[in-house]
């Protein structure tokens, strides 16, 4: 997917309305983790640095179209002055009378942040006359915000897709994903891999179908497998079934056996006597070869056996894409088979890309991250796009 990027354009003395993914986890008014501000800098920085006029903007948590300064983001305009070492302007609104004074005011090189997009309910209908007036600030649009590229809102693609930017690119942020995500997709160096967990099959049908005619490759894990399993006819007690989703798993299986995909299933499992409760609760646990699960046994990760097996085919392969851990990994005693693949990836000579959500999200807490070629900013967005689906804040985009 050729989509212009910021290096296409000349910035120097335009105003550049930059969407970004600025939806940072806070507590009690303070960010708790700033890891996507500092994924945007590398666009704010270039744009300031080329005499651009930054106006940023973003959503915060779901305040439903009321201005509630629980979610203001007053503290990410503070913190991204902290780490570009200058100010950043804070506009109390959006598309109100201090937005406009504090834009008109800027100079080349100068950066502001607009309040909270998703003050206004018009951001998510996608708005034409909101999309209008953002298009006050808007000499070039910048999406940069991947996570949210799969939503058709009113600064993620209404924007465009109303005319009233006609000069649209991509930031540095969703270059990058076009490139690693799409290049593990379309353009990989084989064998590819592709390691699906997480809790539902129905979550992940799209993906699965779509991989089956592009990988060499599926390894599942994960909630899901035990729909997998039940399909082929195995007793898995008390584990995590959709049972409206059996006959579906049925065609994946077969599906992949036509197209040569080699399609592994977990041949051991952890299990308890049920869910923990709370979700890290010490609960007694053993672990069995498939053909052991009892009746009341509840499959929680993935066993030493199936790692090693997982292992031997992430070593042989040449791209890795890997979308969901491969069992409840924020519980320590279940996190083994989520953590054993991750440094299986990290210590293989293998493109990784990890496609963003809970394996994002395990891979940094234990500590892999550095070790990953690309992990994907977008959850959701990262979704879509491994199934195949066109994302409007991509879409929307100029073609190179």
């Amino acid at each position: 997917m050729n989509k212009k990027s910021i290096r296409s354009v000349d910035v120097k003395g335009k105003k550049c309305l930059v969407r970004c993914d600025f939806n940072v986890p806070m507590k009690e008014g303070a960010i708790t983790d700033d890891a996507r501000i500092v994924a945007a800098l590398p666009t704010v920085k270039y744009l300031a640095e080329n005499g651009a006029k930054v106006v940023l903007c973003s959503h915060l948590g779901r305040p439903k179209g009321t201005f509630d300064m629980k979610y203001t983001l007053r503290p990410v305009a503070e913190r991204l002055g902290e780490l570009l070492g200058k100010t950043v302007k804070f506009a109390t609104d959006v598309i109100g009378e201090d937005a406009h004074a504090k834009v008109k005011a800027m100079h080349d090189g100068d950066v502001i942040l607009l309040e909270n997009l998703r003050f206004h309910k018009e951001e998510e209908e996608n708005d034409k006359e909101f999309c209008r007036a953002l298009a006050d600030f808007c000499d070039i649009y910048v999406n940069d915000a991947f996570g949210t590229a799969h939503r058709a809102h009113a600064s993620t693609a209404g924007i465009v897709q109303y005319g009233f930017a006609p000069i649209a690119v991509a930031g540095f942020l969703i270059d990058k994903e076009l490139q690693c995500l799409g290049g593990a997709l379309e353009h990989p160096t084989r064998p590819l891999v592709a390691i699906l967990g997480g809790a539902k099959v129905s979550d992940k049908i799209g993906v699965i179908d779509n991989l089956i005619e592009k990988a060499n490759t599926i390894l599942i894990g994960g909630g899901m497998a035990y729909t997998f399993l039940k399909a082929k006819g195995l007793q898995i007690g008390k584990s995590l079934c959709e049972e409206d989703k059996i006959q579906l798993a049925r065609d994946l299986i077969d599906k992949a056996e036509k197209h040569g995909v080699k399609f592994f299933l977990p041949v051991d499992v952890v299990v308890a006597g049920c869910f923990p409760t709370p979700i890290d609760a010490e609960i007694p646990h053993r672990s069995v070869m498939i053909s052991e699960i009892e009746k009341d046994d509840v499959a929680l990760d993935i066993g030493e056996n199936t790692v090693k097996l997982f292992a031997k085919e992430i070593r042989s392969a040449g791209t890795v894409i890997w979308n969901g851990p491969m069992g409840v990994f924020e519980n320590p005693i279940f996190a083994c088979g989520t953590k054993k693949v991750a440094e299986a990836i990290a210590e293989s000579n293998c493109v990784s890309v990890i496609g963003g959500g809970d394996s994002a999200a395990a891979v940094r807490q234990m500590n892999f991250a550095d070790k990953m070629t690309h992990i994907s900013t977008g959850g959701g967005a990262s979704l879509e796009y491994l199934e195949g689906k066109k994302l409007p804040g991509i879409e929307c985009l100029n073609e190179e």
